[in-house]
This record gives C-alpha cells, structure tokens and sequence, in this order.
C-alpha cells in the first residue's frame, strides 16, 4: 500500500474508473449481441434499431477513451455487415 497521500487517491480513482470502464465494456457486448440475435430472427426493423443503440453507445465510449476509435470503427462495422446480410 502507498505511503503517499496523492498516490492513495490515484489508487481510488483508479480502481472506480476500472469498475466504470468494465461495465460499458460489457454493455458493448450486450448491444452487439442484441444485434445478433434480431439478424438469427430475421427481424429486420428490431436488427436496425439495436444497431442504431450500439453505434451510439461505441461512439460514446470511444469518445470517453474507454475504448479505442479504430475499436469502435471495426465493431461498428461488424455490427452494419451483420444487418446488412439480413436482406
């Protein structure tokens, strides 16, 4: 454990970041897999508007640093292709 004050608020504020961090982390994969399951559905409208809640969500969490740009790009994209292999 740190002896140094400054050091023993990093170690909080780190440790609230990592919990907040893993929870949007999971909240991605469940977008992604709600997105999934409408295409095995062949639910075309509910596949689009899942996929419209999941970009919004990697854009947000790309923006926030959690995850990387080009991260949030190719899951964007892998969510677009599975939509668009409905039709």
């Amino acid at each position: 454990m740190a002896n140094i004050k400054s050091q023993k608020k990093r170690i909080r504020t780190a440790e609230k970041a990592r919990v907040r961090n893993r929870a949007v982390r999971s909240e991605l994969k469940t977008l992604v897999k709600n997105v999934q399951a409408a295409v095995e559905e062949g639910n075309a409208e509910a596949a689009r508007t899942a996929a419209a809640r999941a970009y919004k969500r990697l854009d947000q969490a790309a923006s926030k640093g959690i995850i990387h740009k080009n991260q949030a790009s190719n899951r964007k994209s892998g969510v677009q292709s599975l939509v668009n292999s409905i039709k």
